[in-house]
């Protein structure tokens, strides 16, 4: 794979930004980024100012370009997905099945296998179910959710030794703190939501293991002064990773520029998208478990709701949602920046993914002043 050198655009590394400087990549990863002057013209690709950054990691992403994991949970539909949301920057994402049948479950972890193999933006598998507090069950089907058993625990594992990084999405109430330690020792990231548990029985479970909360505020008990709840647990936990939905209708600006100071712990709160089948689709409903799902328009961006009105996912894209947090949450770029590619990464324990540091995967995105994405690359391709 022939060198190639990056330059005419502020290039932003994961931590700061370097102006007048030249990235160079070398066989798919970051060899170096230095002074741009003297460079040889003919392994270079010039961009029109902006920003390159690391591409974009999505620990949840439900559907894109017109698919949804559920209704196809196979390798072809991972990459379709991958596909749909690589045009808004992302370059590394976890296909998302929400709760769903054994044999559904199953059939995603098999696919994850092959899809994380092909280095087309599958990087491992985020399981959102089924062991899931019917009490918080937003969008999902509360008569197919069940506590964890000694079997799935270990089927979980294997799933994890098969896969690289699996995320499981699990309630208090539905696994036992020994499952946690095992399933976390075994290196399942396991994160704590839809969850109606006390704060107590959260922090028992961070203690364990847990490493994260899936959609802080969204689907699980609240924040009261004498009940802090998990929300409380999540955002004064120091270790305790958080996904948050930036979108304008999941959470309000302020409880999330609330959170953002209020954290304890550096770098721990980080974008996902938990998008759904529409984006990267001109089309205006899907269906959700046999129920139909569709698309309001209005406010920072369209928002999901079922016939109920309960929000179903979201129609939002990363780009979109680094705009909205330099916009609405007080975010400077570099942070927003952050919160997209270097945070989630650590989460999910891809230490080469999520910034341009020398040995790092040259998955890259470029775009312009206005936050918008002109081109991604993939270990140096063009994607």
């Amino acid at each position: 794979m022939p060198r190639k050198i990056f330059t005419g655009a502020r290039i932003f590394d994961g931590e700061r930004f370097h102006d007048g400087r030249a990235l160079i990549v070398t066989n798919g990863r970051v060899e170096a980024i230095v002074p741009r002057n003297g460079l040889p013209e003919r392994e270079t690709i010039l961009l029109d100012g902006g920003v390159l950054s690391a591409g974009f990691v999505d620990a949840q992403v439900n559907g894109g370009g017109g698919r949804m994991l559920n209704d196809e949970p196979s390798a072809s539909s991972m990459h379709i997905i991958a596909e749909g949301h690589r045009r808004y920057g992302t370059t590394a994402l976890l296909p998302t099945l929400i709760t769903d049948t054994a044999e559904a479950t199953a059939a995603a972890i098999e696919a994850a296998k092959d899809a994380v193999k092909t280095n087309r933006g599958v990087a491992g598998l985020h399981l959102e179910g089924p062991h899931l507090a019917p009490a918080r069950k937003g969008a999902h089907l509360a008569e197919l959710m069940r506590p964890v058993e000694d079997m799935d625990v270990k089927a979980l594992i294997r799933a994890r030794e098969a896969i690289g990084t699996l995320l499981v999405t699990m309630a208090a109430e539905q696994v036992t703190v020994a499952q946690v330690r095992e399933l976390s020792e075994a290196g399942v990231i396991v994160s704590i939501g839809h969850s109606d548990c006390s704060s107590e029985a959260a922090e028992e479970r961070f203690d364990a293991g847990a490493r994260g909360v899936t959609h802080l505020f969204n689907a699980m008990s609240q924040m009261g002064h004498r009940a802090p709840g998990l929300v409380g647990a999540a955002i004064d936990h120091p270790s305790t990773w958080c996904g948050i939905i930036a979108d304008g209708h999941h959470v309000d600006p302020k409880a999330l520029r609330t959170a953002l100071r209020a954290k304890r712990g550096e770098g721990k709160l980080f974008f996902v998208t938990d998008a759904m089948s529409l984006v990267g689709s001109e089309k205006d409903t899907f269906t959700l478990n046999g129920r139909t799902v569709r698309r309001e328009k209005g406010g920072f961006c369209s928002k999901l709701v079922l016939s109920d009105g309960t929000l179903a996912g979201s129609d939002v894209d990363m780009a979109s949602t680094i705009r909205y947090g330099v916009t609405y949450l007080d975010l400077t770029l570099s942070e927003a920046l952050r919160m997209a590619t270097l945070y989630p990464a650590r989460s999910l324990r891809l230490d080469d993914y999520g910034h341009l540091s020398p040995g790092a995967r040259a998955d890259l995105v470029h775009l312009t002043d206005a936050i918008e994405v002109t081109a991604t690359w993939i270990g140096g391709e063009a994607a």
